[in-house]
């Protein structure tokens, strides 16, 4: 069983990144949080790996932090959910927000993340509700160390975004599609990569 790597970053494309690690490309699917702190191809990173074994593959699933793989791993035993929407789920949510929409039984926040509807997020919250002690931090919160910190939102997402290799012009326009008032930096990073992967 794979549960970390650590190697060098080859290329990103949300949802997918690959690392090579002594020479060997390991293709890894992650939650669009993860893609917020990558560094630009070519630098080493490190991320926790669930090794997931279906009857026909393997895939491997990497996340930024203990809490966000424990929270793909309690959500897989969700009757009806598998490692797709899982990730899903995690994509269209941060670990922090996920267990605060499950502790206050916020089905309607539950529903709108793309893939979940009613009677899905009413059995998430039946499930989980005593099995989410513990988990509190959130995902991707902190920019890597010497990253440009802007009291703007949109403009701190806008560096973040031109990180993962997006053109200037794309992400003005990712930006503008998502962002509202109130929103975090994060919360546009993430929303922009959804639209960016739903358009793909």
């Amino acid at each position: 069983m794979i549960a970390r790597l650590t190697g060098t970053l080859l290329e990103k494309n949300p949802p997918l990144l690959v690392i090579d690690v002594g020479g060997v490309g390991y293709e890894v699917e992650a939650p669009t949080g993860v893609f917020i702190n990558l560094p630009e191809n070519g630098k080493q990173i490190a991320i926790l790996i669930h090794h997931h074994f279906s009857q026909d593959s393997q895939t491997l699933y990497g996340f930024a932090s203990l809490d966000e793989r424990d929270l793909f791993r309690k959500l897989l035993k969700v009757n009806g959910i598998g490692a797709k929407l899982a990730l899903a789920i995690l994509s269209g949510a941060s670990s922090e927000e996920l267990t605060r929409f499950v502790s206050t039984a916020d089905v309607a926040s539950l529903t709108r993340i793309p893939g979940i509807g009613k009677k899905t997020a009413e059995r998430i919250i039946m499930e989980l509700r005593d099995k989410l002690d513990g988990i509190h931090s959130h995902v991707a919160g902190s920019l890597p160390a010497g990253a440009v910190v802007s009291a703007e939102p949109t403009a701190e997402a806008s560096h973040a975004l031109a990180a993962l290799g997006y053109k200037a012009a794309e992400v003005s326009r990712m930006i503008r599609a998502v962002a509202e008032a109130g929103m975090d930096a994060e919360e546009i990073i993430r929303k922009a990569l959804q639209t960016r992967v739903k358009v793909t």
